[in-house]
């Protein structure tokens, strides 16, 4: 059984994970701000991976148990339909949202860094090591 503070570190790494790539797809979507007909994309909420909808496998906890398959279908981008205006060009993209969801997106990546800190942290106050 691992001690709290590994899943924790797992969690961590896999929000990273997470925010990486949507940062790769809110840029992908600022880039193409005047292409014609471009649909906006984002990637499933991050719950969605926690639920098991992709990414993340299922502990086995007994041999006997069936390995569940593994997918990254939360972190695949998808359209955004969220976005009832288009540009005459039928592009949908909204800088100034997209702007607001990476700014958002590199608040939650420090969180998650802080977070991975704070547990290393932990770890060595416990082995008796200056934190």
């Amino acid at each position: 059984m691992y001690p709290l503070g590994v899943r924790m570190l797992d969690l961590a790494e896999a929000r990273m994970r997470w925010l990486e790539r949507r940062q790769e797809v809110l840029a992908q979507n600022i880039a193409h701000a005047d292409t014609p007909g471009y649909q906006p994309r984002d990637i499933a909420p991050f719950a969605a991976l926690l639920r098991g909808q992709g990414g993340l496998a299922a502990a086995r906890t007994d041999p006997a148990h069936l390995a569940g398959a593994r997918s990254n279908s939360a972190l695949a981008a998808r359209p955004d339909r969220n976005r009832p205006e288009r540009s005459p060009n039928g592009n949908a993209v909204a800088v100034d949202v997209e702007l607001v969801k990476v700014s958002d997106t590199e608040f939650q990546h420090g969180m998650a860094q802080t977070l991975y800190r704070k547990v290393f942290s932990m770890f060595r106050v416990a082995l008796g090591r200056a934190a």
